[in-house]
């Protein structure tokens, strides 16, 4: 009996893990093998035996550690980029200290006059 429907896409295993390395979306390597996200799903259930979340987590593991080591060797000659990592990986911020008081003063003098029209209306 022959079969029908149509031919099995052919994903390669090796490009699919580099693609997953690179954190491509699934929509993305889709979109490279094309097919649909579906075709990817399933390929992830036979070739792996996991959703593809699943298989996405483990290969692009890879890629988070490769882009970590280019911010932390960015970081040497950024100032910029120490300052992000400093403040997304060790709580770090910019703190502002003001000096001048001006504004505070100004806005208590408007809330105070708030509150005198607020009595004022409410005794007329």
């Amino acid at each position: 009996m022959a079969k029908t429907g149509r031919p099995k896409k052919e994903i390669d295993v090796e490009v699919f893990e580099k693609l997953c390395g690179i954190m491509c979306t699934e929509e993305e390597i889709a979109g490279f093998f094309e097919c649909s996200v579906d075709t990817i799903e399933r390929f992830c259930k036979d070739q792996y035996g996991a959703t593809f979340a699943e298989t996405y987590k483990t290969y692009s593991a890879a890629g988070k550690i490769s882009l970590r080591r280019a911010q932390f060797k960015l970081a040497q000659k950024s100032a910029a980029m120490a300052i992000f990592l400093g403040k997304n990986y060790l709580g770090q911020t910019d703190h502002v200290d003001i000096q001048d008081d001006t504004a505070l003063q100004k806005l208590d003098e408007i809330l105070k006059d708030v509150r005198e029209n607020a009595i004022q209306q409410e005794t007329e």
